[in-house]
Parts: C-alpha cells; structure tokens; sequence
C-alpha cells in the first residue's frame, strides 16, 4: 500500500482536508505497517503476486471469512493473502470514512464536529490478523530450526559420499549404496540460504570425483551422462528466453527456479561440463544484470524521491505563523498545504529504512499546522462569543434607556455606550449584522422620544421666555421715584411669578436673567439709597444729641468699629468658603455669584457705617 493513502485526499472544502489529514490517517497508519513489514520478510511482495486474489470487491464478511479458512487450512505460506486481504480492508475503511465525512461536510455540518464510527468487525479482523501472525512466527521458526537439521543431514551424508570416493579400490562395489546417498541428499529438504551454495558445490564435485573414478560400464555413464546434457541443454534454452519476460523481478524469480533444477541434475561428460556451465551462467548473467540495474535504477529514484520529501517537510515545518491574523490568511495556507500533501502523494517510495520516517515527519508537520489553525479558529470563536456577550449587554442598556429618554442624564448614559461600542472587537457577521441592528433600533428609538421630548420642551421655555420677558417688562413700568411701600407688594408678587416660571431657551437664559437683576437692583438701589439718606439724616439728629457728650460719641463710635470688624470677618469666612467651592454647574455657578452679592451688600453696610463714623469724629472735634 502507498502510504500516500494515509493523507488524506485533498478537495476544495477546506475543513475536509483537515479532518482526513488527521483521521483518516491513523485509520490506515497501521495497514501501511503491517505490509512494510511484510515487504521486509518477502523482497518480492512490493512487486505484487498474480496469483493473489482481489480482495478489494470483498465485503468484510468475505474478508474474515477468507482468513478463517486460511487459519483452518494451516496455509502459512499464505502471508500474501493475509497482507493483501488486511490492505483491503484498512482501504476499504478508509474510503467509507471519507465517504462518511463528505455527507456529514455536505448535511451544512462543519469538519470540527465529525467523529469517526469505530468499525464493528476491526476488532475481529485484528485478532485473526494476531492468531495468523502468531502460527506464522512459530511456523517459521519451525521451518528455521528444521533448515539447520536438514543443513546437518546434507553435510552428514557428503561426508558418507567423500569416505566412498576415496576408497578406489572398491568404488564399483560402493555405486548401490552411492546412489542411495545421492537420493538421500536429494530427498532432504531446504537448508538455510547463506550455506545452500557452499553445500551445493560441495555435493557437486564429490559427485563429479565420484564419476571420474567409477569404473563402470562405460555405455551406462555415458547413457547417464547424455541424459543431464539434454536436461542441463534445456535449461540453459530457458534461461536464454527469459530475457524476453519484460517483468525483471519475475524473470529473476525463474532463474532461481532454474538454478535449483541444475543442481539436481546429474554430471554430463567431462569435456562438455565447462561448455555447458558456461553457456548457463551466461544466460544467468543477463538476467542477473538486468536485475541488478532495476534495483539500482529503483534505488537510484528512491534517493531522489528521499530528497524531494525532505523538502516538503522542510516546508511545511518551517511555516511562519505570525502572519497568520485573519481567516483569509489562514485559508490561503491551508491550500498551500493541500498542494503540498498532493505533490507528496505523487512522489513514489523513498528508500525503505526513511520512507516510513519521512512519512511520519511529514504527517506531524501537517498535523501541527491544522492544530494550530483549529487553535486560532478556536481563539478567534471565544473572543467572537465574548465580543457578541458585550454588545448584547449594551444592547440591553440602551433598550432599558428608553423610559428616561427625557433626562439628560440617561443621553450622556447613551453617549458613553456608544462609545464602549467602540472600543469592543469584531463578532461573527450574519451575528454582527443582528446585534448591530438592534443597538441602532435601540438607540434611534430613545432618540425618538428625546427630539419629540426636546421639541416640546422648546415650545414651553419659549412660553417661559415670553412670561419673564413680560416681568421684566413690568419692573421697568416701577418708577423709581415710588413708595417703597406702595410697590414693595406688586414686587414681591412678580418676583414670585418669576420663581414658578420654568427654563427657557439655554442662549436667552443669560440676557434675561441679567435684564431681571439689573430692573430689581434699579429698584431696590433707589429704595435703599432714598432710605439710606432719611437714616442718615435721623443718625445725624442722634449725634446732635451726643454734642459735648464725649463719651457717648465714644461708645457709639467703638459699637461702630466692631460693627465693621464683625462684617469685614464674615466677608472673610465668605471668600474663605468659596476658595473650597469647586462646584462647576449652572446651579453652582448661581450660588457663587449669591455670595459674591451677598460681600457687596456687607460692603455697602461697612461704608455706611464709616459714614456715620465720620459724622461722630466731626461732631467731637
């Protein structure tokens, strides 16, 4: 099997080329394995054997049926069919699961979610696999030990065989028992390969010494002799047209085949024995040679495929993933990768003891790239979920906005969600369209309410407008030659009128409000000035009085300095305080400028009061 099978087909899906680049190569690996290592104890199974059946159109029914028989049969020369029939099968289960994975990709399901169905008859196919293997190894250790007996016998009996050829002097009468030695041989089976020549060639000049010093009938050696020339002739004609079979490895099987039969044939004459040999190692050189270029040839293109492997793990390993930011990125090189596993596919064996290695390398290299893009998409999934979570959240605060469209507090709370938005990472798009949507539904909807909310609000504190206006207006009909107490009441009364009046317009707030003081200080500073001067003049009659009183005027005047002196103390706690007030609001700003008329009040009252001070020093002097 081409341990390409492993990797898993590359298509156009991308999902699918991670999930069979990862699955449905461990539901071969072990198929791959099994048949190298058969490779390893059979040279000749990579070629293939015709006699080997199809087991690829059996169902796994068949397949475990088949092994069962060859189990029974005790058939341990059938490691072919056994390695064949498991190929079939880790193949056949292959191509389900990928059929599997195409309909679960196909159903809209995405690769992350597949899960490969364990097989129901894996477990049993493995453990006829085990029980064969099992027979196999005790078989061929049997077939071992019995080599090395027959190895024993072999050499036994050529000793038997020599002692005859020495002694000359009866070598007639040592033929019968000759012969049934040379049977003997024959008749042992198969020795170990490493000394199958040696023995051979030994067995072969004892036989030949045997012959030279027979002193036979010589019609009878030459009968026998004529016979092994036309075998041995025939052989060699065979061995000649085997260089017409084009499949190199079959051919030098034959040849094998054919070697064996000349060592079983007998000696031919003494003068033909160098020509014949001759004439069969020729024929034997050529095919031998034509094996010997195939392999070197293979080698030669293994060596080559070695180091175009290497280059494609180099790839894949050394792929910088720090570019790798977004989904595109990611995409772009897992087609690359796909390209690559093809280009790996296609590349034939490299040389048996690194092909398995440089798979595995390859394999892992691959494996952790689709880690770490199941990692990055995995990421990129939980900060999607996590962005979408914030932005429902705000969704619901902006929704719960609503009923207090009308407060400015609750529009500054808008604003700063708004804001927050911002600052929050992308989600997924269909997701992102749908959050989106219902903020911008929430936040037109508060809206809404607040422009029909300011709408009305505009039309009512221009209504306050024209109301103040009208006050004002009225204040300035006041004469301010009027009796404070005949006008003092309808003062009041607007003052009132102007406290329950609500806001108005926020750029006519300012000029109304000064027009509003300004017509009350006119007023209030005239009562107070008219009312100042008839207290003043009432003080004056007072001092009079003191005239020659000194210390009168002295203890009115000290009552006066500490009068100041509590006045200029209470200016000082009043700047004192507002060095601490930091309020910044309209309404602190209202209470600042409350203190700031409050001093120039005191101060008013102190320069009275230095008035009246005057009029005592000049009363006294």
């Amino acid at each position: 099997m081409n341990e390409l099978d492993k990797i898993s087909p590359a298509t156009d899906d991308l999902n699918r080329d991670e999930v069979v680049a990862t699955a449905a190569i461990e539901t071969t690996d072990e198929a791959a394995q099994e048949a190298i290592a058969i490779e390893e104890t059979e040279e000749t199974a990579e070629q293939g054997d015709a006699s080997v059946r199809n087991y690829h159109s059996m169902s796994r029914e068949e397949m475990i049926e088949t092994l069962k028989e060859i189990l029974s049969s005790g058939n341990l020369e059938a490691h072919k069919e056994v390695a064949a029939i498991k190929q079939a099968y880790y193949s056949l289960v292959n191509r389900e699961a990928t059929a599997r994975l195409e309909a679960h990709i196909e159903a809209g399901n995405t690769p992350e979610t597949f899960s490969a169905e364990p097989d129901p008859y894996e477990g049993e196919i493995k453990q006829l696999l085990a029980d064969f293997r099992e027979k196999r190894a005790a078989y061929l250790e049997e077939k071992e030990e019995e080599r090395r007996k027959n190895l024993e016998e072999k050499t036994r009996i050529i000793g038997e065989l020599k002692a005859i050829v020495e002694d000359i002097d009866n070598i007639n009468l040592h033929f019968p028992k000759f012969q049934e030695l040379q049977a003997a041989f024959k008749g042992v089976g198969e020795v170990p390969p490493a000394s199958d020549n040696d023995l051979w060639k030994s067995y072969n000049v004892t036989v030949e010494q045997f012959y030279d010093r027979l002193k036979m009938n010589k019609e009878l050696r030459d009968l026998d002799f004529k016979k092994n020339l036309e075998l041995k002739q025939a052989l060699v004609e065979k061995a000649r047209q085997l260089n017409d079979v084009t499949d190199v490895v079959e051919a030098f099987k034959r040849l094998q085949d054919l070697h064996d039969q000349w060592r079983e044939i007998g000696p031919v004459a003494k003068e033909l024995r160098d020509e014949i040999w001759n004439n069969f190692k020729e024929a034997s050189t050529i095919i031998n040679k034509r094996h010997q270029d195939f392999f070197q040839n293979r080698k030669n293109e293994e060596a080559e495929n070695e180091t175009a492997k290497i280059v494609l793990c180099e790839k894949v390993e050394n792929i910088d993933y720090e570019p790798l930011r977004t989904f595109a990125d990611w995409d772009a090189k897992t087609k690359e990768i796909i390209e690559l596993q093809k280009t790996y596919k296609e590349i034939g064996f490299a040389p048996r003891k690194s092909n398995s290695q440089l798979f595995a390398r390859f394999r892992k290299a691959c494996d952790a790239f689709f880690t770490a893009k199941a990692e990055y998409f995995k990421k990129t999934k939980d900060e999607f979920k996590e962005n979408l979570a914030k932005k429902e959240a705000l969704c619901e605060k902006a929704e719960a906005l609503l009923p207090r469209a009308e407060e400015k507090k609750a529009f500054e709370e808008l604003q700063a969600l708004q804001q927050e938005w911002r600052t929050i990472g992308v989600v997924r798009r269909k997701q992102g369209d749908e959050v989106w949507k219902r903020f911008c539904d929430a936040v037109d909807a508060f809206q809404s309410v607040r422009r029909k909310f300011l709408g009305a609000q505009r039309s009512a504190e221009n209504e306050n407008l024209k109301a103040k206006q009208a006050i004002v207006e009225k204040l300035r009909g006041i004469s301010e030659e009027s009796n404070r107490r005949d006008v003092i009441g309808e003062i009041r009364q607007l003052q009132d009128e102007w406290q329950q009046i609500g806001h108005v317009p926020f750029k006519h707030k300012e000029s109304i409000n000064n027009d509003y003081r300004a017509e009350l200080k006119r007023l209030f500073s005239a009562f107070d000035s008219r009312e100042t001067r008839t207290r003043m003049r009432r003080y004056e009659g007072e001092v009079k009085k003191m005239e020659g009183d000194k210390n009168s005027i002295g203890r009115e005047r000290d009552r006066l300095l500490r009068s100041i002196e509590s006045r200029e103390n209470e200016i000082k706690t009043i700047q004192n305080n507002l060095g601490f007030f930091t309020v910044k609001s309209s309404a602190g700003n209202s209470m600042v400028k409350e203190f700031e008329r409050k001093i120039e009040k005191i101060r008013e009252e102190i320069a009275q009061i230095r008035e009246k001070i005057a009029l005592l020093d000049a009363q006294e002097k």
